[in-house]
C-alpha cells in the first residue's frame, strides 16, 4: 500500500476534522456548520472557493501550470435523520441527527486530498474539490448540476467515492456500466365505497383490489422485463380501514421502485399504472396513481472506470481492487454522471472492529444507529483522490483516453 508519507502525517489532523463532523451532523441542505468548516480549512491553504451551489454547497479551485485541462473530485456532506447509539466522545451532540452513511469521513478524506494539493501542485491544470448537499433524498448533486456546476467550473471528468462497510480494509472496487440503482417512488390511492362489512354488496371494496394489485405488480418483473434485466417493486406501506366491522372508502398503497436504467424503469412505471387502472375499473373503483422519480441509476463511464481502476492499483496493488458488485441502493452522483464523463468507485470501511467497545448496539453498516466510519481509510482515500488527479493532470496530457 503506498501511501503518501506527507498525508500520513497529517492524518491525525484530518481526523480530528473528521470526527468534529460526526459529532455535529447536520440534515440535508442545512450542512451551514459543515460548510463553513470546509471553508475555514480551504483558505487556512490557500485555496480559493466558490459557496452558495444548491444552497450550502462548496467547490475549491486548485489550481497548476497553463494547461485548461481539469479534474473534479467530490465530496457529500449531509447526514441522516436518525437517532445515534454510539456512546463514544465524537458522537452525535443534535439529538436524531446522525452522520450513518459517512459523509463525515468523505468530507474529510477530500479535505485531506485538498491540503496535500495545495502544498505541493504535481499537476498541469486545475483539480475542482466539490463539498456537495443534500445527497440523502435531496438531490443536490441535481441542484448542483442545474445551477450551473459544470459551466462555471468547466472539467474533463468527475469521481464520486463512497466507503462500503463489509469489504476488507485497504480495497477498492470500481467497475464500468450501472453500480448504484435508481430511486422511484410511488402512492396509488384505490377509491372504493364504504359499507358495513356484513352487507359487502352494498360498497366497492378497495382491500381485495389492493391485495390483487400488490401481486400482479411482481408480475412486472417476472413476466414483462427480460429475464436478464435487474428491477425491483417495492410495496412497503398499505394503509386502509378504521375498524373491523367497516369495508373502507379507500386503500392507500405506497412503494419503491428501482432499476439499473431508465428503459426499464420506463416499462415498469407504464405497466404499473396500466394495472392499477384496469384493476380499478374491473372492480367499479376507481385509481389515483403518483410516481416520483427521485434518483436515475448511477452508471459509469468506461474509460474513466478504467483510469480509476489503475490509479487504485498504483495506490494498493491490483489484488486489493475488486470488482464493484452493482447495489439497489441509490446515489445522487448519478445526476453528474448523467452530464459529465466520471466514475463512483468503493473504498472499504472493514468489518466494524475499529469501533471501540461501548459503540453502542448493532453492526457497522451504512444507515445503522451504530454506524461509524474507520478513520484507518482517510490517508488512504486521500491518497486516491491526490493520485488520480495527479495521474489525470500530468505533464504532457494524461486522460481516461490516453
Amino acid at each position: 500500500m503506498s501511501i503518501i508519507d506527507a498525508i500520513a502525517e497529517q492524518a491525525p489532523g484530518i481526523a480530528a476534522l473528521r470526527r468534529d463532523l460526526h459529532a455535529h451532523p447536520e440534515l440535508s441542505f442545512q450542512e451551514v456548520r459543515t460548510a463553513d468548516l470546509v471553508a475555514r480549512q480551504l483558505t487556512e491553504w490557500g485555496i480559493p472557493f466558490h459557496r452558495g451551489l444548491a444552497g450550502t454547497g462548496v467547490v475549491g479551485m486548485v489550481q497548476n501550470g497553463a494547461s485548461k485541462r481539469a479534474i473534479g473530485l467530490r465530496a457529500d456532506m449531509d447526514a441522516l435523520p436518525l437517532q445515534e447509539f454510539n456512546t463514544f466522545e465524537h458522537a452525535s451532540q443534535y439529538p436524531g441527527k446522525m452522520h450513518a452513511c459517512g459523509h463525515d469521513g468523505h468530507t474529510a478524506m477530500l479535505l485531506g486530498a485538498a491540503q496535500y494539493l495545495a502544498e505541493h501542485r504535481n499537476f498541469d491544470g486545475t483539480v475542482y474539490l466539490i463539498f456537495q448537499p443534500a445527497e440523502e433524498g435531496g438531490g443536490g448533486a441535481r441542484d448542483m448540476v442545474q445551477e450551473g456546476l459544470f459551466e462555471r467550473f468547466p472539467m474533463d471528468a468527475v469521481f464520486g467515492m463512497h466507503n462500503w462497510p463489509g469489504m476488507q480494509l485497504g480495497q477498492f472496487a470500481v467497475s464500468p456500466g450501472p453500480v448504484m440503482a435508481s430511486s422511484s417512488e410511488f402512492k396509488i390511492t384505490i377509491h372504493g365505497k364504504g359499507c358495513h362489512a356484513a352487507m359487502p354488496q352494498m360498497g366497492v371494496d378497495p382491500v381485495p383490489i389492493a391485495c390483487q394489485m400488490v401481486l400482479a405488480f411482481q408480475t412486472i418483473i417476472s413476466r414483462n422485463k427480460k429475464p436478464i434485466d435487474a428491477g425491483v417493486v417495492s410495496v412497503t406501506m398499505v394503509h386502509g380501514g378504521s375498524a373491523t366491522n367497516i369495508v373502507p372508502d379507500s386503500v392507500e398503497l405506497q412503494g419503491t421502485v428501482r432499476t439499473f436504467s431508465i428503459e426499464v424503469l420506463d416499462l415498469i412505471e407504464a405497466r404499473m399504472r396500466q394495472i392499477a387502472d384496469n384493476l380499478c375499473s374491473a372492480f367499479d373503483a376507481r385509481c389515483e396513481f403518483e410516481f416520483v422519480r427521485n434518483y436515475p441509476p448511477t452508471i459509469n463511464h468506461p474509460a474513466e472506470a478504467e483510469f480509476a481502476r489503475k490509479v487504485m492499483e498504483s495506490v494498493v496493488g491490483p489484488e486489493n481492487v475488486v470488482k464493484q458488485e452493482p447495489t439497489m441502493g441509490a446515489e445522487d452522483f448519478a445526476f453528474m454522471l448523467q452530464a459529465k464523463a466520471g466514475a463512483y468507485c468503493f473504498i472499504a470501511n472493514g468489518d466494524g472492529d475499529h469501533r471501540a467497545i461501548g459503540h453502542g448496539g448493532g453492526p457497522c453498516t451504512l444507515h445503522n444507529p451504530s454506524y461509524d466510519f474507520n478513520d484507518a481509510l482517510l490517508p488512504l482515500g486521500a491518497t486516491y483522490w491526490v493520485r488520480l488527479a495527479e495521474m489525470w493532470l500530468a505533464p504532457g496530457g494524461s486522460s481516461a483516453s490516453k
